[in-house]
């Protein structure tokens, strides 16, 4: 795919690059009741993601969200970098913040030409749910709670760019090449799972 833009390049992938789609909430699944539902959903993310990593390294991991194939629904797939299972969220909301944050730069696979810097928490506690409908709670830090928030946030309708401070703008890939800080992971500690069937507290 040589001279090919990033953006087009997402889009022959079938990434989603623009559309109301990206910019809706995504309707959450009434599970156990529709689990084959989101079974299916869940092996397309897992399909498309297979099919991007052939094509594109990430190197400070990848995940793809239901409304990026097309799809209205609230489920998303996340692969942290190195020899990490991968993450598997339904009908996900962040319930904690940590006040500390710091900027980072990110990318998104649906407006693939463009880096933007982001502020996002070093920590956040998510509650998803089973396949079969418990709810649990898990911690996620540093590189892996990034990823995570990106992912939830196209849930809820929201791109990076509306996290980015006033004032600044994405800069174009190829100016980017890899000059903001490495996303600090921690490859011995697993994302911490804090309980089950666990009452939603909103955090704001």
């Amino acid at each position: 795919m040589t001279n090919v833009r990033p953006s087009q390049q997402m889009r022959d992938l079938g990434v989603v690059q623009e559309g109301a789609i990206l910019t809706t909430p995504t309707r959450p699944f009434d599970l156990p009741t529709e689990q084959g539902e989101a079974e299916h959903i869940v092996q397309e993310l897992f399909a498309a993601l297979n099919c991007i990593s052939q094509v594109h390294p990430f190197a400070k991991g990848v995940g793809i969200a239901a409304p990026q194939i097309g799809i209205g629904r609230a489920a998303a797939v996340v692969q942290p970098p190195g020899d990490v299972p991968a993450i598997i969220l339904l009908n996900p909301r962040i319930t904690a913040r940590a006040e500390a944050s710091d900027d980072q730069y990110e990318g998104c696979l649906s407006f693939f030409d463009v880096r933007g810097l982001v502020p996002r928490p070093l920590e956040i506690t998510v509650e998803s749910a089973s396949l079969t409908g418990e709810r649990v709670a898990t911690l996620y830090e540093h590189g892996l709670a990034r990823l995570i928030h990106h992912e939830i946030d196209h849930l809820d309708g929201l791109l990076y760019t509306a996290r980015m401070l006033p004032g600044t703008e994405p800069i174009p890939v190829n100016e980017y090449r890899q000059t903001g800080r490495t996303w600090v992971y921690d490859h011995d500690q697993q994302p911490r799972r804090l309980g089950t069937n666990l009452a939603v507290h909103d955090d704001c």
